[in-house]
């Protein structure tokens, strides 16, 4: 599946445990529609710590090749220093290539040029192994990939509405 008919789908994902976990949200759109001018925009306005980057992959700079489905990363927080930039810039930008690559090699979604995907995405500071950020990179990706395409299953959904007194979120201490 792949197409106008994935356009505008969200999904997050998750890989691993902090503080070497990484956490995504993923925005599908199809080339010409409102979704795909909300990734350009994206990618062509930047802000201080904020750098939105087109996945590329290659063994040196000069290799450099676009990933297809073009793939828009942008981070949600300003990188906390040099290792974690490079962490975010180098380990999670390769993970999320081979997510978005798996994906792709499975079918779920096309490798083209009319298929774009928008990648919003948190490392945690304190983040220093760079294999395990890369694969847990990978690992979200292709999970929120899957869930923007597929869906979430409808029990799962039910439970959700049918629990939704009692949602909790790690963030939150309240009742």
């Amino acid at each position: 599946m792949s197409g106008p008919d994935v356009d505008g789908r969200f999904a997050q994902g998750w890989g691993g445990a902090a503080p070497d976990g990484v956490h995504l949200n993923v925005l599908l759109a199809h080339r010409g529609s409102p979704t795909a001018a909300v990734v350009a925009s994206a990618f062509t306005a930047p802000s201080a710590g904020f750098t939105p980057v087109l996945a590329s992959v290659g063994d040196t700079q000069l290799e450099y090749e676009t990933l297809y489905p073009p793939t828009v990363i942008v981070p949600k927080t300003a990188p906390a220093g040099e290792r974690h930039e490079k962490l975010v810039f180098g380990a999670c930008a390769a993970g999320i290539a081979r997510g978005v690559l798996d994906v792709a090699a499975e079918g779920v979604l096309r490798a083209d040029q009319d298929t774009l995907v928008l990648v919003s995405l948190w490392l945690d500071p304190a983040a220093g192994d760079e294999t395990a950020v890369g694969a847990n990179a990978r690992t979200a990706t292709s999970a929120a990939v899957r869930e923007a395409v597929a869906g979430r299953d409808a029990a799962a959904v039910d439970r959700l509405v049918r629990q939704r007194d009692r949602v909790r979120h790690p963030f939150y201490d309240g009742d």
